[in-house]
């Protein structure tokens, strides 16, 4: 389960700041699939980010019970002096996992070759964000964290993402965001609508698509 407990979050703009996130509390109970809609800059990455535990909110608290993923292909929390494969090892042994095991799953998944020996300020932003995905996939979650955004690589590279978070998700439940209404009904059985710094869980997606479609209309 995660838990939000009165989670705000700004961001300083030229004109003053930005609330993003105002005063959030909802539940996210375990083993359920949840969506999360909202419009280009509702603020949709930042709460999943929050929630995650790879950026702090402003005010209030996040509780999670289980194993949380990071936002699967986030690339932010790699060491750019540090190889893929030392990036690889010492997230390893972070979650104690095995670590060649770990390793050899994300240098086969990323197709990225040599430069999984080399530094990763060296990487493209392709690059990082396939070893970003393959080392979210060597790792088992009780909840994975998507940002739909995050589809990287070409065809091939895409179909073979897709397949293997298909096959976690017969373990696992997935919370993502997404501004796409079919992407999320895809993906979810329960779905919250993101709008004006305020989250509303609706008990299916097509409540929630009602919701989100009266948005659309007057923004």
């Amino acid at each position: 389960m995660i838990q939000l407990e009165h989670i705000s979050k700004a961001y300083m703009t030229q004109s003053g700041p930005n609330l993003v996130l105002d005063d959030i509390s909802v539940d996210f109970p375990c083993g359920e699939n949840i969506g999360i809609l909202g419009l280009n800059g509702a603020g949709k990455s930042t709460l999943l980010r929050i929630m995650a535990g790879v950026e702090l909110a402003d005010e209030g608290q996040v509780k999670r019970r289980g194993r949380v993923s990071w936002p699967i292909g986030f690339v932010g929390g790699f060491n750019g002096s540090l190889s893929g494969e030392e990036n690889c090892r010492f997230v390893a042994r972070i979650y104690g996992e095995d670590i060649d095991r770990v390793v050899g799953f994300a240098r086969d998944f990323s197709e990225v070759g040599k430069y999984f020996f080399m530094p990763v300020r060296t990487y493209s932003s392709g690059m990082k964000a396939r070893l970003a995905f393959g080392l979210s996939m060597a790792i088992d979650f009780d909840v994975y964290m998507v940002d739909e955004v995050t589809a990287v690589g070409d065809k091939p590279f895409q179909e073979k993402c897709r397949a293997a978070f298909a096959e976690r998700r017969q373990r696992s439940s997935v919370i993502m965001v997404s501004h796409n209404l079919n992407t999320i009904k895809q993906y979810s059985e329960k779905c919250a609508v993101l709008s004006k710094g305020t989250l509303q869980m609706f008990n299916s997606v097509d409540e929630a698509a009602h919701a989100y479609e009266a948005i659309g209309k007057h923004d």
